[in-house]
């Protein structure tokens, strides 16, 4: 077999792969919408791990028959610019052609680890100056509006449930008064995406509102009760709904024919959010990090900035730094953790495996993974290259004129807690020490304890929300042991520095977390009055007790002024 033969035979082995691929997720996917019909939370929640997986699953399966079938030529470069070439072609017309790119780039890279790029035997950006023409069937449904009540009806009877509303015409009502008190005038259609948007336990239909130089959006959110389906909330702005699609939370799982063109959609209705972040919330989460690097080796391209130690405290057991022009922060694992912290960097890497197949609540950070990357040593500040070349060695070193980062996290860049208290007005500052409780009670009832809740441990978003991201001492509440410090027995036991009593290894006093709370004055009074219970055992055990007898908690991107009162229309 010449090399043509060979390379159009592999690139129909890798295509032939993908498409098994491709139907696995979308019959997996598809299973959403039952378990939503029958409120079953815990099979969306098996689902989802199986698709996290599914991925790397079909990626290995894939090189390990390509490694067979080349033997002797698995690494030649030469039949490997033919493959890609021969698969460039297959995929052409595929409406889902960037994905094919990506899964195409994880393979070469299993095969040859690459450092850095080769856009020889990889697409570092897509070979495709356009995608092909759109379906000649929109992705969405348009309605004309007439009477406003009436077309939301019709909207909401649109979608082929097997379920009925308890209400369908109190439903409509609400969101038609929603959408008069916050848009206020006439628009002449309504235009919502065919595909329903399924996440835990409500879904979404995601629309927008059309005027002639703008859209509003528009998310109407279902909840499956007990008496039948009900609209819980209809959101009408854009923070509102890039909160719903935020990087702090699990992936939708939704059906898509053509990805970019649902993105696209998306992104007329939050246009400041990261086309990276609407792929991977969709479900697309290996092209997400595919956009992500491009746009990052765009963006190093046109700026001269260099990399530097990121804001806040640094870390004991990563090292975090950030490009001041760019909105992510870089996370190295070190050597060695510092005294007295205990972590491998097995310890880290399965924390951070944890959270991505974990429901993350609204409150933990996604990270994106890369490995073999490669930047120009004239990007980096003098005294952080010395810092990781010390501190992490073994991942990070110097091949020439550039440095070499064998294995990194990315995360969305955020201001710490304690600076932001900090520099901010009061207000602010207080609405932060608010959420900042909140976001530790969403936390527990996605059945999460951080370990460390310093404030320099979460971040607050533009949208003023309060995030978790430092998770080397994350672990599972169903896992933790809640007690009550025991009371002394003398005086004596309390001057003494050692506890009188057996501390066990999951032993967690949630008295002491006052003394961990780095706050004064007005903010702690805040803290204390609104987020008291989080110092009583009490409060720790009784959730705990809940989600051990498998109630799943109910946790809403939404505030709950958002959510209708639905006794206030007849």
């Amino acid at each position: 077999m010449n090399i043509e033969e060979l390379a159009i035979n592999n690139a129909e082995i890798i295509i032939s792969g993908f498409k098994t691929f491709n139907e696995k997720f979308k019959e997996i996917t598809r299973r959403a919408k039952n378990r939503f019909e029958t409120r079953n939370t815990y099979g969306f929640y098996n689902d989802a791990n199986e698709r996290l997986d599914l991925y790397t699953q079909s990626v290995m399966q894939i090189v390990k028959q390509l490694k067979e079938n080349l033997s002797e030529n698995t690494e030649k470069k030469e039949i490997w610019v033919n493959i890609k070439k021969n698969y460039t072609k297959i995929i052409s017309k595929r409406g889902d052609l960037e994905i094919a790119e990506t899964f195409f780039n994880s393979i070469t890279r299993k095969i040859f680890t690459t450092t850095g790029v080769d856009p020889d035997i990889e697409y570092v950006a897509s070979d495709f100056e356009t995608f092909p023409p759109p379906s000649e069937k929109p992705i969405y449904y348009t309605y004309k509006v007439s009477d406003l009540v009436s077309t939301i009806k019709e909207i909401l009877g649109g979608y082929n449930f097997n379920i009925y509303y308890e209400d369908v015409l109190l439903d409509s009502k609400l969101i038609a008064e929603k959408i008069t008190q916050e848009v206020g005038y006439y628009a002449p259609k309504i235009e919502v995406l065919k595909s329903i948007f399924y996440r835990n336990k409500k879904a979404y239909i995601i629309g927008r509102i059309c005027y002639e130089y703008t859209y509003v959006p528009l998310a109407i959110v279902l909840l499956n009760k007990e008496g039948g389906m009900i609209v819980d909330a209809a959101l009408l702005t854009q923070n509102e709904i890039s909160i719903v699609f935020s990087f702090t939370r699990s992936y939708f799982h939704v059906e898509v024919e053509r990805p970019q063109e649902m993105v696209s959609f998306l992104k007329s209705i939050m246009p400041l959010k990261p086309v990276a972040e609407l792929y991977i919330s969709i479900g697309f989460n290996k092209h997400g990090k595919t956009e992500l690097y491009r746009d990052l080796l765009d963006h190093l391209e046109r700026s001269s900035d260099k990399f530097e130690f990121a804001k806040g405290k640094k870390g004991m057991v990563m090292s975090v730094f950030t490009l001041p022009s760019y909105d992510v922060v870089f996370k190295i694992i070190k050597d060695k953790p510092e005294f007295p912290k205990k972590s491998t960097r097995q310890d880290v890497i399965d924390k951070y495996n944890l959270v991505f197949t974990h429901d993350r609540a609204g409150r933990l950070v996604d990270a994106q993974e890369f490995e073999h990357l490669e930047f120009e040593k004239s990007r980096f500040s003098e005294d952080l290259l010395a810092e990781l070349l010390k501190v992490a060695a073994k991942t990070v070193f110097i091949e020439g004129e550039n440095v070499v980062i064998k294995h990194l996290y990315t995360e969305r860049k955020l201001i710490p807690l304690n600076i932001f208290i900090k520099e901010m007005p009061l207000v602010l500052a207080t609405e932060a020490i608010q959420d900042y409780g909140n976001a530790i009670k969403d936390l527990v009832a996605a059945n999460i304890f951080p370990g460390d809740i310093l404030l320099k441990n979460f971040g607050v978003t533009r949208h003023g929300r309060v995030i978790f991201y430092d998770y080397d001492e994350l672990c599972l509440i169903t896992e933790c042991n809640f007690r009550a410090i025991p009371p002394a027995r003398n005086y004596y036991d309390e001057l003494d520095s050692e506890p009188w009593f057996h501390v066990g290894e999951n032993d967690i006093f949630p008295e002491e977390f006052k003394s961990f709370i780095d706050l004064e004055g007005e903010l702690r009074e805040v803290l204390l009055k609104l987020h008291g219970d989080l110092f009583n055992v009490k409060f720790w055990l009784d959730l705990q007790n809940r989600i051990k007898a498998g109630e799943v908690l109910d946790i809403f991107p939404y505030k709950g002024s958002q959510r209708f009162v639905r006794e206030n229309i007849k």
